[in-house]
């Protein structure tokens, strides 16, 4: 990895883009994954830092009007954005950084960041989807309803991005995923 760049990792809720993310930064510890702001509440487990920057809708809302976040969107009733400064500083040090995040934050990155690469990861059929969604346990049937329709609409723009991947095999997907990303940096 000589130089920073940006790879934007997105795709419908419950696609495995953790699971893959997780499994790239085992194999490339040099890659840098970028923490996201929420206005979510934290779930079991998670350490604020660590996982998310937990912050008040106010927080936000200020970090927004100051442009303090590369990209944001609303998904499911919160925000979630990637904080600026720490993303440019990495780039700026030749460190790619890795941006796990909503289609519509992957969009936004277009604009701010053209030269960013972004992969969209798909679910193998609309039916996997569901079950994982339901497999995970975490929300309720309004909830897992609510993101399997956005599914729909995610899946649509998948041409907008500049690789796809679909997730059938985590380890024929992950390899993927490593070819594309090694083509880059």
């Amino acid at each position: 990895m000589m130089s920073g760049q940006l790879i934007v990792i997105t795709g419908p809720s419950g696609v495995g883009k953790g699971t893959l993310v997780h499994k790239l930064l085992e194999r490339y510890p040099n890659l840098h994954l970028s923490v996201s702001a929420t206005t979510r509440l934290p779930r079991a487990g998670e350490i604020d830092g660590k996982d998310y920057y937990f912050v008040s809708k106010e927080v936000f809302g200020q970090m927004i009007q100051e442009e303090k976040l590369l990209e944001w969107a609303e998904f499911a009733g919160n925000c979630y954005g990637t904080p600026r400064i720490a993303v440019e500083e990495k780039l700026q040090q030749n460190i790619s950084v890795l941006l796990e995040i909503e289609i519509e934050g992957a969009k936004q990155i277009k604009q701010t960041f053209p030269k960013a690469f972004r992969i969209f990861i798909l679910p193998p059929s609309f039916d996997e989807l569901d079950h994982r969604l339901r497999q995970r346990g975490t929300e309720t049937e309004t909830a897992i309803l609510r993101r399997l329709e956005r599914a729909k609409e995610e899946i649509a723009l998948k041409e907008e991005f500049d690789r796809q991947i679909i997730n059938d095999d985590l380890e024929t997907a992950l390899t993927a995923l490593i070819k594309e990303i090694e083509s880059i940096i």
